[in-house]
């Protein structure tokens, strides 16, 4: 790209981002005042980056005052002193930057960044996404990588030498690979998806956290999503792995609920199948079943990988059967997470005795022919009310797994290409400028 657009775009991320002005109020005033600003100091890092070179400060050094003649004094790189012209030197570089550092520290190492560095970070990252992009999509797939630190050696106080980074567990993905311990950080990415049967957009990263690996990710980015919507972005599906639905409810699912996502998920293993009753519905797979069910259709796993086309009919012909005893939505969540639900002959998906209107219902539908004999309160009332902890953990957009969800779920695979392109050594190559950074 020409030099000068580059300049010119990675200018208009930092205004558009206003990060430069929230931040100047943060560093101190000396005697004489900074030639170089915090402004000027983000676009010579930008501008490394930009050219997929590790922004040591050097090199940013080298960046600004390689900048055409004619943008130096624009930028503060070249300024007039008394004595005549003076070039930006590496030490002013040095000092604004370790400044920049002191600001977004945090005073007690808590194995995540300060409040005003995540807030830096979402102001460039959601000025990067160019306008037009904005508003393409609602969804959101998100998930964590691990990132290696610098250094995992101990100095002589017994100390790491990195002392932000800890031991984390990370999983091999390729073929052959065994699952270790890395020393280093998890980082989390919100990458933009289509939304359900929309058309493809670009993969854009939208927001980011970075923490120590003691630090649990998925609560970690709870507060990210949050502000993200606070500050009115649509926040629609978001597509996770079990590693995300397998938490506490109230670490994950139960917050995100409470701001109008609704989740895309994954289940664990241990999370799968039939967990309780409520009101004698059957929990089961985040929803509730009908108690006269047939429990074959409770055997439904997800579809196998590279299933031929009669396995896949088979798999949905099986999913679509079970969806007709699943209790349906009479009502909307209202602001405390409550719902009301009928029961499928209500709904007029089932015949059952229970039921006496849906015993008219064409004989195509399934019949009940043998219902509890003491009905529970599912079955003596035509609505019930839900409370969010049923299936707090388990319930999500689509039933699970249903072909709706196997394609929705899909769009997850967004979020594992931003992650290999981030650490690529071609093109962004994190892990390679975390260790060269250290020279």
């Amino acid at each position: 790209m020409d030099a000068a657009l580059t300049l010119g775009r990675l200018e208009g991320i930092v205004d558009a981002s206003g990060v430069a002005e929230v931040i100047e109020p943060h560093l101190p005033v000396g005697v004489r005042p900074r030639q170089l600003s915090v402004r000027t100091l983000l676009i010579g890092i930008l501008l490394v980056l930009a050219d997929g070179r590790p922004a040591h400060l050097r090199r940013v050094h080298r960046a600004l005052c390689g900048l055409a003649l004619e943008e130096r004094p624009r930028l503060g790189v070249l300024v007039e002193w008394k004595g005549g012209p003076h070039t930006l030197t590496y030490r002013q570089v040095e000092r604004t930057f370790s400044l920049l550092v002191d600001a977004l520290a945090k005073d007690q190492g808590e194995g995540t960044v300060s409040a005003l560095a995540q807030e830096v970070a979402d102001a460039l990252l959601e000025a990067s996404v160019p306008a037009p992009n904005k508003e393409a999509t609602s969804s959101y797939a998100v998930d964590w990588t691990d990132v290696e630190s610098f250094s995992t050696r101990r100095r002589v106080d017994g100390a790491y030498n990195d002392p932000d980074a800890s031991w984390g567990h990370r999983k091999g993905g390729g073929p052959g690979e065994k699952d270790d311990r890395f020393f280093g950080y998890y980082l989390q990415i919100a990458t933009m998806v289509p939304d359900d049967g929309a058309a493809k957009i670009p993969e854009l990263a939208r927001r980011m956290a970075l923490t120590s690996c003691h630090v649990d990710p998925p609560p970690a980015f709870v507060g990210v999503l949050e502000a993200m919507a606070a500050s009115g972005v649509a926040l629609g599906d978001v597509v996770v792995d079990a590693g995300y639905a397998h938490r506490v409810p109230e670490h994950w699912a139960l917050p995100l609920r409470a701001i109008g996502v609704e989740l895309v998920m994954d289940l664990h293993p241990h999370d799968r199948g039939t967990q309780g009753t409520f009101a004698g519905a059957l929990c089961h797979n985040g929803n509730l079943y009908c108690p006269a069910t047939p429990p074959p259709l409770f055997e439904l796993e997800p579809l196998a990988k590279g299933a031929d086309r009669a396995a896949t009919q088979a798999h949905d012909a099986r999913a679509a059967e079970l969806a007709r005893y699943k209790l349906g939505r009479a009502s909307a969540p209202d602001v405390d997470g409550y719902q009301r639900v009928s029961c499928p002959a209500v709904l007029g998906k089932v015949r059952c005795p229970l039921r006496g209107d849906s015993m008219a219902l064409a004989y195509t539908r399934p019949e009940i022919y043998e219902p509890p004999a003491h009905p529970p309160t599912c079955c003596s009332q035509r609505t019930l009310t839900v409370p969010p902890s049923v299936n707090a953990k388990t319930a999500q957009k689509h039933d699970y797994p249903s072909p709706a969800h196997r394609r929705s779920y899909a769009r997850r695979s967004a979020a594992e290409r931003t992650n290999a392109t981030i650490k690529d050594p071609a093109s962004n190559d994190m892990e390679g400028s975390q260790s060269s950074s250290s020279a």
